[in-house]
């Protein structure tokens, strides 16, 4: 396991170095830098050609790319924000974790959901249950998130049982600590949802065609045939390598709700690292956008590794593969 993991780590490493390459070098395609934001007739040449020597995009491409790497690895400096003049991490920082987070949530509220009605389907098809579920699942597949965080905006407006966006109430200072986990909490839950729909439906029904692959296997009718509850045959047994396949997809879920974060951040105020990303591109900031794409980049392979770690836990095949 030890040797599996070390792998993938090195892996990891050399996937994300050459994800800040690309990154570097498509930006740098980009027409124009910061500077030329600046064109106008009231600022002279002189003060947009001394940013460009200031914030060294004077320099050859390879020289830029290795100065930021070397800072950035070395020292976690991913240098200052032409536009915001902070340092990006400072920026990045905050910002990074509420996306993260409302990522996290509605990954534990699709899988959450999707395992048991999942399984609940697959043992008992073709009822009116599984007729049901497959329903709620078309639903959840068709609506676009856009609709669905609109309407669950009018909702909320009309009601007044979640608020309309943003992520702490005014009120926030005067909260004791348990108040303010669950006003977070309070204001996570629709965006939480909105981005969990879509995830949920499908592995609910990979969830339920897996587990009737499973069902039918002969060590399931073996177990049966020794007297075992069906509880034990189908949660012991089956539903664990039923997971399996499910396992395997737990990187890309992950991929897809980060993704999928920026329209939700912008339609229901979320302070992530979405809007930041999306400001950064709209002014040029070469190194907030670099190093916005790269902690994305890195939260994926994150992703992707522990869902290599958790298939090789509970397939031992694949360690040595």
């Amino acid at each position: 396991m030890k040797t599996f993991v070390a792998r993938r780590l090195a892996n990891a490493l050399l996937l994300l170095i050459g994800v800040s390459f690309l990154t570097f070098w498509v930006i740098d395609l980009a027409p124009g830098d910061p500077a030329t934001i600046l064109e106008d007739e009231t600022i002279p040449r002189e003060i947009q050609d001394q940013m460009r020597r200031e914030f060294g995009l004077d320099r050859p491409f390879f020289t830029r790319y290795g100065m930021w790497l070397e800072r950035a690895a070395l020292h976690g400096d991913f240098g200052t924000s032409i536009s915001y003049r902070q340092p990006v991490f400072a920026l990045i920082a905050p910002r990074l974790g509420s996306t993260l987070l409302l990522a996290l949530a509605a990954a534990a509220l699709a899988w959450g959901l999707a395992i048991p009605l999942g399984v609940f389907a697959a043992v008992r098809q073709h009822s009116g249950w599984d007729r049901a579920a497959a329903f709620a699942a078309f639903l959840g597949l068709s609506i676009p998130e856009v609709v669905l965080a609109l309407g669950l905006l009018l909702m909320a407006g009309a009601t007044g049982w979640f608020p309309i966006g943003g992520m702490r109430s005014p009120e926030w200072d005067l909260l004791s600590p348990a108040g303010r986990a669950l006003d977070i909490l309070h204001h996570l839950f629709l965006p939480a949802l909105v981005l969990g729909v879509i995830p949920m439906a499908a592995r609910m029904r990979q969830m339920r065609a897996s587990l009737l692959d499973v069902l039918r296997l002969d060590y399931v009718t073996t177990a049966r045939a020794k007297g075992l509850p069906e509880r034990t045959v189908i949660w012991k047994h089956a539903v664990r390598n039923a997971l399996n396949p499910l396992i395997t997809l737990f990187g890309f879920t992950l991929a897809k709700l980060l993704s999928g974060a920026l329209v939700i951040e912008v339609i229901f105020s979320w302070p992530g690292i979405g809007r930041l990303t999306y400001e950064a591109v709209y002014r040029q900031d070469y190194f907030l956008v670099q190093a916005s794409l790269l902690m994305a980049s890195l939260m994926l392979i994150l992703g992707n590794l522990v869902a290599d770690i958790l298939l090789a836990a509970a397939d031992p095949r694949v360690r040595f593969s």
